[in-house]
């Protein structure tokens, strides 16, 4: 059949099973969303298209599906590129569709373009610009492929105006050929059993998990491993909920703002087994001193990501769920009924450091951060999707809402991207319309996409927004009293707007606790509301995330008041 570049794109989204899409129109798109708006698609107007691409990748992350946007070209394009490094950042799965000038015009100056293929090289899995409307289909097709396989992450697709609007005979269901791409699945069976032999033999093993757990849709197998093998389990920022966090086995997160015993175990422990991690900084502080007493298992499909941060002794290449799946079977052939005797000791001197250094706040006459997660972990039953900004709301939610399944902890990790969590929970709310989904937020990192609130208002999402508001930028904040003799310079932010009245402005219900003994009731009642809510907790200015590892120190080194 004969079609256009735009019918194309529409034809390719529906065999993709796309059925949502998050974006901003203009000039170098109006023949696609044309064309858009004649099908079943539903299409998200943000506000902003940062907005659509943090709505697109927390619609991934929850659903395990391609998330898509739709932006113009130029500044809609740029817009879009701290959306789409976060995505990288964090191994996301994400489509951006761009529209560019006509390919007659490119390299000419013309009027709102750019190189956004260019631009976005360095923070793409793989980028295209679209040479004719004869290789659309082909290049779509790749697109949707590259973007989920292997190590997942964001695809650009840069579509010029004349390409949308020629057209060309289309084949449905064409086949994808990369022969230069082919992504190691299957480990090899010599080095698992190997993985086997080293959990068999170890005294004092730890696992250590990752986003790709949760990427490979491994947190099953990850659970059967730890519970079968009496392994405790402690896990990345982007790994929270691979491992249930109220399990006995669970240390809680590890790393900078890690928990004791996460931290503890790590530089005890005889056995590492990393699994779908990167070893990013922010967990192994000086790399020297992490887990140097331990042999380093590392399992993970990019073989780039292996030994590129620690040594390691077993390198596993091949997709973290197969591979669990595989140690299962290989370790249920094994006698292990000596295991739980001989991780006695272990997992007694792991539980003492979880007695003796807890997460620990006092709640005394303001209202303290830490007690608003508690509360808001107690009032949802851990049920709820959380997404977060940047900053100590961030950590504070990682440490005091404890996740049992994946795909509820929607957080920016690699980039540490402030904005992020508002439109996230606006595509997790798409995905999932009733789930409960709650925006953990400080009240600078809300300001930065708070123009979302339009957009949840106007689709009649019910997000909840949670705002630690301390009246500074509180993680800078932090460096600044404990490391810069208190100067808070250009952290303070005393001149804010009334988010009660804000979200009114924008048609949202508006609530605010200013003394402890208002916070349950607040929650509950932002909770119950149908529609979408800001809720304004004033938080004690001053207060800390700890524990806090000092920048270049070993984790060991935790600073705990």
């Amino acid at each position: 059949m004969q079609l256009t570049g735009a019918q194309i794109l529409m034809a390719i989204l529906k065999e993709e099973g796309v059925n949502s899409i998050f974006g901003f129109p203009g000039g170098a798109t109006i023949d696609i969303h044309d064309h858009l708006d004649k099908t079943d698609i539903n299409h998200y107007l943000v506000r902003h298209e940062q907005g659509a691409v943090h709505a697109a990748d927390g619609y991934a992350r929850v659903t395990g599906k391609v998330g898509v946007c739709l932006v113009t070209s130029g500044p809609g394009a740029t817009n879009a590129v701290t959306g789409i490094a976060t995505a990288y950042m964090d191994s996301i799965p994400v489509v951006i569709i761009s529209g560019q000038v006509p390919t007659h015009l490119i390299g000419n100056d013309a009027f709102q373009e750019v190189d956004i293929v260019g631009i976005t090289r360095p923070c793409t899995k793989h980028n295209y610009l679209v040479p004719s409307v004869e290789a659309l289909p082909r290049i779509l097709k790749e697109a949707f492929h590259i973007a989920r396989s292997g190590r997942p992450g964001p695809v650009l697709v840069d579509i010029p105006k004349n390409v949308q609007q020629a057209s060309t005979r289309f084949k449905p269901n064409q086949k994808v050929n990369l022969k230069s791409y082919n992504p190691t699945y299957k480990a090899n069976t010599k080095q698992l059993r190997k993985v086997v032999d080293l959990i068999k033999a170890a005294e004092r093993p730890l696992i250590f998990a990752g986003g790709g757990v949760i990427l490979s849709k491994g947190a099953e197998a990850l659970t059967k491993l730890a519970r079968s093998a009496r392994i405790p389990v402690t896990m990345s920022l982007m790994g929270l909920g691979a491992f249930p966090g109220s399990d006995p086995l669970s240390l809680g997160m590890i790393g900078m703002h890690g928990t004791y015993r996460a931290n503890m175990s790590t530089a005890e422990c005889d056995l590492l087994i990393g699994i779908g991690v990167r070893f990013d900084d922010r967990v192994t502080g000086k790399t020297d001193c992490f887990a140097a007493q331990a042999k380093i298992v590392h399992i993970d499909i990019d073989p780039t990501s292996i030994r590129k941060n620690v040594p390691v002794g077993v390198p596993v290449v091949g997709d973290c769920k197969s591979s669990l799946e595989v140690i299962n079977t290989y370790l249920a052939e094994e006698d292990l009924d000596d295991l739980t005797a001989r991780r006695g000791p272990w997992l007694d001197q792991i539980d003492a450091w979880k007695q003796n250094f807890k997460l620990a706040y006092v709640q005394e006459e303001e209202i303290k951060p830490q007690y608003v997660v508690e509360k808001l972990y107690e009032l949802t039953r851990g049920e709820a999707i959380i997404t977060t900004e940047v900053g100590q709301n961030q950590m504070w939610a990682a440490q005091y809402y404890h996740f049992d399944r994946p795909g509820h902890f929607i957080t920016s990790g690699g980039l540490g991207t402030m904005g992020f969590g508002l439109p996230a929970a606006i595509g997790a709310q798409v995905a999932f319309p009733d789930a409960l989904v709650v925006d953990v937020a400080g009240d600078g990192s809300i300001q930065m996409n708070i123009q979302e609130m339009a957009t949840a208002v106007q689709y009649k999402l019910p997000v909840k927004v949670v705002i630690l508001n301390n009246c500074f930028l509180g993680m800078v904040r932090q460096w600044q009293e404990l490391f810069y003799d208190k100067r808070y310079a250009c952290t303070c932010m005393d001149h804010a707007p009334d988010f009660v009245k804000l979200a009114e402005a924008f048609g949202a219900v508006g609530l605010r606790a200013t003394r402890p003994e208002e916070v349950e009731n607040v929650l509950r009642q932002g909770l119950e509301t149908p529609g979408p809510v800001i809720m304004d907790f004033r938080v004690a200015r001053e207060e800390c995330v700890y524990p806090m590892v000092p920048a270049g120190a070993p984790i060991t080194e935790m600073l705990l008041v």
